[in-house]
């Protein structure tokens, strides 16, 4: 009889532990995605560079997937509404980088019109946010908008607002947009006041499915020094410092998960907004890599894309599978096991068969990157003049054309 129990009490907890293992996989996975500012794949160890040490960076490229196929748009607009939309800058028609809490004039990333990737998944039962730095709407004239767009808590960094200088500080003493307002957070550093949102955030929600979009401040100019560095001064020397403390924020963030032990079910994805800034160049495997934003070629669009969740994601594994940043709205959904209405209209395609392993190569013959300038005012000050043809560039595995004629 007492052997019947025992074998009884160990089926049972075989049992039960099955059962949880299943419900864990079946489980939708946390999403975290961190896109920093103007930071190409030259200043990325784990790429090749040779100028800058990024462990943490590295670590998640040796225990995840690294891709050295993967473009975002060559400016900070076209990249931000692409990644948001799943749309070409064409479709959206955000083709130009355009600075809304400065230049306005009644130019906003209009909820009405364009649906992102977090109005889906909070209607598909997850907990959002979003920290750093946002600019395609401005919070004084729709305070709330954030929340429009799909997001239940926000940090960010307003943009500079016309007529509010304390409003150009995104670094020290930076004026950061919350769900109480907006106000200067003295004598802090920003990107502390941020990852520190994000880590609070992942603590109170950790018993749902979360999403987390950090596009981070750094490493946009202006150069500053960090809180690890106060000593620097020279241009280079806050480049590197800045880019060093990416990488400080991005180790506190997996070191949360760690110890919220969530990170087995949550995907986090590090990549950039487009290349390095200009007059900043790199050294990588061996070669001297200038920095190209706003450019249509490589060092413009192409830029560093590692994912990486343990138990979700293969180890160790580099791929030259294809990707755009429009393909993030639909991988997303797929990932949450959520079916997209055919009503959006979505120009990318989810890669998640690839993030998880399932398949070497993904659904992509070409990938596209397009919008690298900077819209102007009519005279008149009043629109912003229709472009009938922007810039673009297409590449597959081996060719590349870039054409600016219609």
């Amino acid at each position: 009889m007492r052997k019947i129990t025992l074998y009884t009490a160990l089926l049972c907890a075989c049992l039960l532990g099955i059962i949880q293992s299943t419900v864990h996989a079946e489980s939708p996975p946390n999403i975290i995605f961190i896109m920093v500012d103007d930071l190409g794949p030259e200043w990325i160890s784990s790429y090749g560079a040779e100028l800058i040490a990024t462990p943490r960076i590295d670590e998640l490229a040796e225990t995840g997937m690294k891709f050295t196929a993967a473009y975002s748009m060559p400016k900070c607009t076209p990249t931000r509404a692409t990644l948001l939309t799943g749309q070409y800058p064409f479709r959206h028609g955000w083709v130009n980088h355009w600075d809304v809490p400065r230049w306005g004039r009644g130019c906003h990333f209009d909820p009405k019109h364009n649906v992102t990737f977090a109005n889906v998944l909070k209607d598909a039962g997850y907990k959002t946010a979003i920290a750093g730095k946002w600019q395609i709407n401005d919070f004084r004239v729709q305070p709330n908008v954030l929340s429009e767009h799909g997001f239940d808590q926000w940090c960010m960094w307003t943009g500079f607002e016309t007529d509010n200088p304390p409003s150009k500080e995104r670094y020290w003493d930076a004026y950061i947009h919350t769900n109480e307002g907006s106000r200067t957070y003295d004598g802090q550093f920003g990107p502390d006041v941020y990852t520190d949102f994000i880590i609070n955030f992942l603590k109170e929600n950790k018993k749902d499915p979360m999403m987390v979009y950090f596009p981070m401040a750094l490493t946009h100019g202006p150069m500053v020094w960090t809180p690890h560095e106060p000593r620097a001064t020279r241009k280079m020397e806050k480049h590197k410092a800045m880019v060093r403390y990416v990488d400080h924020c991005v180790g506190r963030i997996v070191d949360a998960l760690d110890e919220l032990n969530i990170r087995d079910n949550t995907i986090l994805i590090f990549t950039a907004d487009n290349g390095t800034s200009g007059g900043i160049n790199g050294k990588m495997n061996g070669r001297v890599v200038k920095g190209g934003k706003g450019r249509l070629n490589e060092t413009g669009c192409r830029v560093p894309f590692i994912v990486n969740g343990p138990g979700l994601v293969p180890k160790a594994v580099t791929t030259d599978s294809l990707t755009d940043f429009s393909d993030m709205f639909p991988t997303f959904a797929e990932l949450a096991g959520i079916k997209l209405p055919s009503s959006l209209e979505i120009d990318g395609q989810s890669i998640a068969s690839v993030m998880l392993g399932e398949q070497a190569q993904g659904p992509r013959d070409w990938i596209m990157a397009m919008g690298g300038g900077v819209a102007r005012l009519t005279k008149d000050n009043h629109v912003v003049p229709v472009e009938h043809y922007a810039a673009r560039t297409l590449r597959d595995q081996r060719f590349k054309v870039i054409t600016n004629t219609q």
